[in-house]
């Protein structure tokens, strides 16, 4: 592969309206299909690409503005004429090299003309404010089409003027309808934003549109995906990284995960992602072209191969607040090759929690409504241990799913039960989860501010997008050479806390293991919390006013603020956050006293304690 020697090549023109290339075939190209560089305006319709190299209808510097890609089709799109991929993605272990550092290093192996052709795709998208309509990505390597966003213009416009006034991450979609992506590893891709050196991380700073996006603290804007299709890949059918996207009209089918919704602003937004009045589907009639011996004996081919077992799903939730809204999903059933479900969770995830995740007006045709698969390093990808997972809640709002309207559908695995679950619960034993009733909020036993820490400031996007950079949102790919002249690193994250003794919280006789000093937890309930630590700050978040929970700590005689009660009868009717010291234990009551926040953060913490020995 050679620079600046494409097919068709738009190089620097600027204003291009009026321009044009419509009904070509190209073909058995060794670089890209159609580039369009600091090109604006231009229109590519109506054409067809088969058995290419490199990302295909290419926009390169991120600069490129006004142009339509229009009713394209593109087949068969590769990292490389005779080299395997090294993509970075998230690849189930199962199938994929776990040593994931050694693996990444290895994508930077210099024989494609940018690092991220090792993870190729037939529509590479560096500016949203372009036009992609009625296309088609079908077999690429890698990706079907990648929404992926420098902060500011690269390559011949880096560090320039204009390019300085021109911010991809910040800009609105202006229009991505029609689309269908199928026979891909992953067939919509919007995330992994690239970096000044043209490398690119599983987790960056999010494509997320405001009003003014010179401005980061400026109004976020709704972004609308309409009538996308995507179909038969082998990974997933769509992931996202943003907040105040809709998906409308949506259909997913035959892949092995249909949808996944990351978040980008730590859960600072109305909602994160909305699918609406969309169709999932397991498995289709289609049954593929059967090769190994497990899908000759299947009898239809595997999203797979490598681990024919691998759960398939059709909407997995992650990531703060997600609804599904009027969404039906087809032919979800379990079998002798392996399970599934129509609902689940990024498996195993380690990312914030909300259970103000969502879903009504959901139909379920031939297909088990939700399953959480039971954790298996096979099937996870880098969230090994994660937290998230455990502590997992969707909210039935009108009881679609579990036929419990006000529900929260809870992991109950054997494993990582929920503290919530008791007598008064429905077990779903084939759902490897259980459904409750009554105000399910968050408990936190960190310090005061819950999952971060105390030191951290997150008031402000700006804030908030530089302690994510710190953690590495924002980093160059590890093995890859700093650009010239890049801009200083952002600052480094507070130094992470020393690692603190385990918790258990028992209740009802049952003893619940946490991870990561979070939980869920249901009000009207009374928890003994056992610990070696000296200190424990317990908080509750996303729980309505008046709402209470009671924590029995043996062993501990101090709080650090709460009101003291005289004994366990006044403790018990107490209406603001108290305590009260009897025997060997200390004894809390945290009350909500004000009413939960619409936009639920890690940070808003309802009802607090610090209580030590």
């Amino acid at each position: 592969m050679t620079l600046a020697r494409y097919p068709i090549h738009w190089h620097l023109i600027g204003d291009a309206k009026g321009q044009y290339i419509k009904n070509a075939s190209l073909h058995d190209t060794y670089n890209r299909c159609v580039t369009v560089h600091g090109t604006n305006f231009l229109r590519v319709e109506n054409n067809v690409t088969y058995n290419t190299v490199g990302h295909c209808f290419f926009l390169e510097d991120g600069i490129e503005h006004g142009n339509e890609f229009i009713k394209n089709l593109a087949i068969q799109t590769k990292c490389h004429t005779t080299l395997e991929c090294v993509p970075t993605n998230l690849a189930a272990n199962g199938e994929r090299d776990s040593n994931r550092q050694n693996y990444r290093e290895r994508s930077f192996h210099g024989n494609t003309l940018l690092p991220s052709d090792n993870t190729v795709a037939a529509y590479w998208i560096t500016n949203p404010d372009n036009s992609f309509i009625d296309n088609v990505a079908a077999g690429s390597d890698e990706n079907g089409f990648w929404l992926s966003l420098p902060e500011h213009p690269q390559g011949a416009f880096k560090d320039s003027e204009v390019s300085k006034t021109i911010w991809p991450k910040r800009t609105p979609l202006r229009a991505f309808k029609g689309n269908v992506a199928h026979s891909n590893f992953d067939g919509f891709m919007f995330d992994r934003n690239i970096y000044e050196d043209n490398t690119f991380g599983l987790a960056t700073i999010p494509f997320l549109p405001l009003v003014n996006p010179a401005d980061l603290d400026s109004e976020g804007v709704e972004t609308h995906f309409e009538s996308l299709t995507s179909y038969k890949n082998r990974n997933g059918g769509l992931w996202s990284r943003g907040d105040l996207f809709i998906f409308s009209d949506l259909k997913l089918a035959d892949n092995a995960i249909g949808m996944t919704p990351s978040a980008g602003d730590l859960g600072s937004s109305r909602f994160k992602t909305r699918l609406v009045d969309s169709l999932v589907v397991g498995e289709t009639e289609n049954s593929g072209n059967p090769k190994t011996p497990e899908e000759v004996a299947y009898g239809r081919s595997l999203p797979k191969k490598l681990i024919p077992d691998f759960p398939i799903r059709g909407y997995e939730y992650y990531d703060y607040r997600d609804d599904v809204v009027n969404t039906t999903f087809v032919n979800f059933q379990d079998n002798d090759r392996r399970k599934t479900g129509a609902l689940s969770w990024l498996l195993f995830a380690s990312s914030g929690v909300s259970t103000g995740s969502s879903v009504s007006g959901a139909k379920f045709v031939n297909a088990k409504p939700v399953y959480f698969p039971k954790i298996d390093t096979r099937f996870d990808n880098d969230n090994r241990g994660g937290v998230g997972y455990r502590t997992l809640s969707i909210h039935d709002l009108d009881g679609s799913v579990t036929g419990i309207p006000d529900s929260h559908i809870m992991l109950h695995d054997g494993e990582n039960d929920s503290v919530v679950t008791d007598d008064t619960c429905k077990i779903q034993p084939t759902w490897n989860a259980s459904v409750c009733t009554g105000d399910v909020g968050r408990l936190n036993l960190s310090d005061s501010r819950g999952e971060l820490a105390g030191t951290v400031n997150i008031e402000t996007r700006t804030a908030r997008f530089a302690f994510l950079s710190g953690i590495g949102g924002n980093r160059p790919a590890a093995g890859a050479a700093p650009a010239a002249g890049a801009a200083p690193a952002p600052r480094p994250a507070p130094a992470p806390r020393p690692p603190q003794g385990p918790i258990a919280l028992v209740r009802n006789g049952k003893e619940f293991h946490i991870t990561g000093n979070q939980s869920t937890v249901r009000a009207g309930t009374e928890i003994l919390v056992k610990t070696e630590r000296q200190e424990v700050s317990l908080s509750l978040a996303e729980m309505d006013q008046g709402s209470w929970v009671i924590f029995e700590l043996p062993g501990f005689t101090k709080a650090a603020s709460g009101t003291e009660q005289p004994s366990m009868d006044a403790l018990r009717k107490a209406n603001a956050t108290s305590y009260f010291r009897g025997g060997d234990a200390l004894w809390v009551k945290l009350v909500v006293t004000k009413p939960p926040l619409p936009i639920v953060r890690p940070t808003d913490l309802q009802a607090s304690i610090a209580v030590s020995r």
